[in-house]
């Protein structure tokens, strides 16, 4: 599985070859670099780990630090890619050029987080009318029984906690992977925040 770690930027438009505008995602790639090779014969699986960003000396225990070879300097985040197609060595930094001839990608992220909200907003629930004296407009309504079991069951749609969640939107089309810039470009929304990192990977069902 062919995949790198990335920041989002934002969002932008290009033109493809017959002229029509595409809206795109933009993510920058700094250096992936290549910190440990899991194989089958040792840990029953094959991945590579790869680490981004410099982390702050004063926060790297010593346990976290011991993972990382003498060369390279501990990193601020960490992914492991399993079943990496291409061939790579411990110390390699992986940029844009990785994914050259994928057509489609998955991306993973953390995804906005809204607070605490209603189950209109939350689950798109229509409510009731706001005319002729009703007191029904955006409740939830009944969430039990009115004889046994006098509860509420699991999994039923109430108010809470929305958004920020890990989400992965699949089959996003790539439309450019500037080598010189180290960005990529695919057609769609990517979860998540300006800024925010995400994992792109070759797409699972494409």
């Amino acid at each position: 599985m062919l995949g790198l770690l990335a920041k989002k930027v934002g969002m932008t438009q290009v033109f493809d070859e017959e002229g029509n505008m595409v809206p795109v995602t933009v993510m920058s790639v700094t250096p992936n670099v290549v910190i440990a090779k899991k194989t089958e014969e040792k840990d029953r699986y094959n991945a590579v780990v790869v680490g981004l960003g410099e982390a702050k000396k004063s926060r790297v225990t010593k346990p976290y630090a011991g993972q990382f070879p003498q060369d390279i300097t501990p990193k601020k985040l960490l992914a492991e890619l399993r079943d990496y197609e291409k061939e790579t060595a411990v110390g390699d930094s992986l940029g844009v050029e990785t994914l050259e001839g994928v057509r489609y990608v998955d991306v993973s992220g953390v995804s906005k987080g809204k607070g605490f909200q209603g189950v209109v907003k939350r689950y798109g629930f229509g409510g009731g009318r706001k005319t002729h004296g009703s007191k029904f407009h955006r409740e939830p309504g009944s969430t039990g029984q009115s004889t046994y079991p006098h509860r509420t069951f699991k999994n039923t749609k109430l108010p809470g906690r929305m958004g920020r969640e890990r989400v992965t939107v699949l089959s996003l089309r790539v439309e450019k992977l500037d080598a010189e810039k180290q960005l990529i470009l695919v057609r769609g929304s990517v979860p998540g925040s300006n800024g925010g990192l995400v994992l792109v990977r070759a797409a699972v069902k494409r």
